[in-house]
């Protein structure tokens, strides 16, 4: 089996691995390159589901949770589905992609940024944040980074798979996986701020309140695909990761009216045929993230630990349950940092 090499630090903190329970591995390797091995994953280095698989290794991420309740034991490779060429074009939404609601409107430029010195001071900030400049007119081309393709990723057409978006601009992308926490707080927070970000969910840590992130789209935050039960896919048939994709793809159109273009797999975690899967439910990008910030640190993919020009943060849905705060104390580290920077947040789908 031929891992496929990121081109990460070589330090690899907190990477998280389960399969039907809660597993944590930290792996810290030094030295040129970094081999994850994972024992008695499946079928092990065998090729896995159709096409064969080539898992790419954990991003330095770590995702504190409990581990998901096991998917329906009808293993979907015996039925019917099975019979259909994986190799086909996906379903698309009959209809074309509803746009979310927009931000917040003020009457003048001046309105705007009052409002924002003002939740600023409420939210206890170190800085107004900065306002984002207006979405390009000309949107960036965004290609897979070296070192994240899989075999065959562009003349089978598959998802780029990116970490920054190419751009000069001084801006930055949050993104917020899972889904565990729901604050309240949080919400209001990002409301007054008019901070973006988009989200990224999975149905099993969503689905006891639907509505939380029916106020969240309310506010303009772009609800995404991050599988039914976040699974470490590399360990699962192509058929199984279409499932876990598609289904979270169908969960989100029917609560939230919009049939996601964007995925990221668990634990930055995929293969061949988790692309392949993607592409066939619809996705059309595969954003990773370039940093991580928790609510008392930040950690980095590259080596000289700086924020860059269209660098994709990541963070996670969590409170004090799994952190030594809340939402909003995390954002407010986010915040003044990027902020002190001379970094805007700006809301990712504008340069797709």
């Amino acid at each position: 089996m031929r891992v496929v090499g990121q081109n990460d630090k070589s330090r690899l903190n907190g990477a998280v691995v389960r399969h039907g329970h809660r597993a944590a591995v930290r792996s810290r390797v030094r030295g040129g390159i970094i081999v994850l091995a994972v024992a008695a994953i499946a079928s092990g280095c065998a090729p896995v589901g159709d096409g064969g698989s080539e898992p790419v290794r954990p991003t330095p991420s770590r995702q504190p949770f409990k581990a998901p309740p096991p998917a329906a034991t009808s293993d979907p490779d015996t039925q019917g589905a099975a019979t259909k060429d994986p190799h086909a074009q996906g379903p698309q939404a009959q209809a074309p992609h509803a746009k979310d609601s927009p931000p917040k409107k003020f009457r003048s430029a001046q309105g705007a940024h009052a409002a924002r010195v003002a939740a600023a001071r409420r939210w206890r900030l170190a800085g107004v944040p900065l306002t984002p400049p207006s979405p390009p007119a000309r949107k960036p081309t965004i290609a897979t980074r070296e070192g994240f393709e899989v075999r065959g990723h562009e003349a089978l057409g598959l998802p780029p798979v990116f970490t920054t978006v190419p751009t000069k601009e001084k801006v930055v992308f949050l993104t917020i996986d899972d889904g565990a926490e729901k604050d309240p707080a949080f919400l209001r927070m990002m409301s007054d701020l008019q901070v973006p970000y988009t989200a990224f969910l999975s149905n099993y840590l969503i689905k006891d309140d639907y509505g939380y992130f029916e106020r969240m789209q309310a506010e303009g935050v772009a609800l995404n695909n991050h599988t039914l039960h976040h699974p470490y896919l590399p360990a699962l048939s192509y058929l199984r990761q279409k499932r876990e994709i598609c289904g979270m793809q169908e969960v989100i159109e029917e609560r939230y009216g919009r049939r996601p273009l964007l995925f990221r797999p668990p634990f930055g975690n995929y293969d061949r045929n988790t692309l392949r899967a993607a592409k066939y439910c619809g996705v059309e990008y595969v954003p990773l993230w370039n940093e991580e910030v928790f609510v008392d640190h930040w950690e980095y993919r590259e080596w000289d630990q700086k924020i860059r020009p269209g660098d994709i943060v990541l963070t996670h849905f969590r409170g004090r349950g799994d952190w030594k705060g809340t939402m909003p104390d995390m954002i407010r580290r986010f915040l003044n940092k990027v902020t002190a920077e001379g970094y805007a947040v700006a809301r990712l789908e504008d340069y797709l």
